[in-house]
């Protein structure tokens, strides 16, 4: 009589095998680690820009606030003066930009927050929205500015107004220069607008 031999396949169940459930979170991990360098770089570079549009918009309301130009004639007694506060736009112009700059000034910690936690959306909303009320002040200084300027450099006859860059050179040179790093700081206000939108989105 012979004997039939048969073999048994041993099948472990996935659920009862740790090491399986281990792997799963594992690569969940690694998957959740990459999107956080993501965001991490996003807020780095965020930081960077604030630090640019610091700079420019700080730069744009000292120079347009020192701007001064004197041209004498004939005797120091009769004198022609250029000033940034003789035109309400400049004023406004110089205040825009100013408290833009102290606003990126308060918004530098919370960005440093945003690169410790990558994840924080509320952080990132909180800058969202007050970036946005800041591209629209900045934006509105730089524009009213650029209106003049460009009436000081080409004037308009028919309401006399005559091109004073003409004869006040220093001067203009000075509110364009501060009217071009107006635009530069809105763009980068933008920029970072959209930086926290695409955090957000991948949180």
């Amino acid at each position: 009589m012979s004997h039939l031999e048969s073999s048994t396949i041993h099948i472990q169940d996935p659920k009862s095998e740790p090491r399986g459930k281990f792997g799963d979170m594992k690569a969940v991990k690694v998957m959740g680690s990459g999107g956080g360098a993501v965001n991490r770089g996003l807020a780095v570079f965020d930081f960077i820009l604030r630090l640019a549009a610091l700079a420019a918009a700080l730069g744009a309301a000292i120079a347009m606030g020192t701007s001064d130009q004197t041209l004498n004639f004939f005797t120091q007694f009769f004198q022609f003066h250029a000033r940034y506060d003789d035109l309400p736009a400049f004023s406004f112009f110089v205040a825009a930009n100013a408290v833009a700059s102290a606003y990126l000034v308060l918004s530098l910690p919370f960005s440093i927050v945003s690169i410790v936690r990558p994840q924080a959306s509320g952080v990132r909303m909180l800058l969202i929205i007050f970036d946005t009320i800041a591209v629209a002040l900045i934006s509105a200084g730089a524009g009213a500015a650029a209106a003049i300027v460009y009436l000081a450099h080409k004037g308009n006859n028919k309401i006399n107004w005559g091109a004073i860059c003409q004869q006040f050179g220093s001067f203009c040179e000075r509110v364009s220069g501060a009217v071009v790093a107006s635009f530069i700081a809105a763009f980068l206000f933008i920029v970072l607008v959209l930086i926290s939108a695409a955090s957000l989105r991948r949180n």
